[in-house]
């Protein structure tokens, strides 16, 4: 009886020291290991890839935003403001006011099939509305012109790029809304156009945000 009772105190004590250093190692140690080398060698990323404006980290360049007017008595939607580059449509956006906010509500796609009624006419509506927001009194959008992106969501819904051919389509509207000419914003966007990680994975792409941050900042110079 007294050998049970002690083999089982031990066995007690070993289960507690081993909880202890389990604990210390991979609670604790190793923890701090890992943010400590994340900080010093991928500060960037570590910290959410955060975009800074005048000094003030106005969202992530992984997460896209919206760029809407208030929201209006009796509206359930906000329309958007048209002097801003539109990212893709999305339920999954938090709303952004010249890159004041960030607020992320929801995310996920429609999970709706491509032959699906409502998302036919969500498709065909939003398509009807990229054409007249962008164009201006010298210059008539096709709707053939019209990038898928600019009319589907992300599978995530927070798809933070769209396509450099979805950005140009907007240079029009953008010019004429800021007082800004069409070669001012071109360069704005080819400025800020990615190309292909290491040349050949992926498509070129635009991150909204910057773009947006760097027509502000243009505006304001003039």
């Amino acid at each position: 009886m007294n050998n049970s009772v002690g083999n089982a105190g031990r066995l007690l004590r070993a289960g507690l020291r081993a909880l202890l250093v389990l604990t210390l190692v991979t609670g604790v140690l190793h923890p701090l290991a890992v943010t400590g080398i994340a900080q010093v060698a991928f500060n960037h990323k570590a910290n959410g890839s955060e975009i800074k404006s005048e000094g003030t980290v106005v969202g992530s360049e992984l997460i896209g935003q919206t760029y809407d007017l208030p929201l209006e008595d009796g509206d359930e939607t906000a329309a958007p403001d048209l002097k801003w580059f539109q990212p893709r449509p999305s339920n999954g956006l938090g709303s952004n006011s010249v890159n004041t906010q960030y607020s992320i509500i929801l995310s996920g796609a429609t999970n709706r099939s491509g032959d699906n009624e409502d998302l036919i006419q969500w498709v065909k509506d939003a398509k009807a509305a990229v054409v007249e927001d962008n164009s201006t009194a010298g210059h008539k959008v096709k709707p053939e012109d019209v990038p898928a992106e600019a009319v589907t969501s992300s599978g995530s819904g927070l798809d933070p790029h769209i396509s450099p051919e979805y950005a140009e389509l907007q240079v029009h509207r953008v010019a004429e809304r800021n007082g800004l000419t069409v070669a001012q914003v071109d360069k704005l966007v080819t400025d800020h156009t990615d190309g292909r990680i290491l040349g050949f994975i992926g498509e070129p792409r635009v991150n909204v945000l910057q773009l947006n941050i760097a027509l502000k900042q243009l505006v304001n110079k003039g």
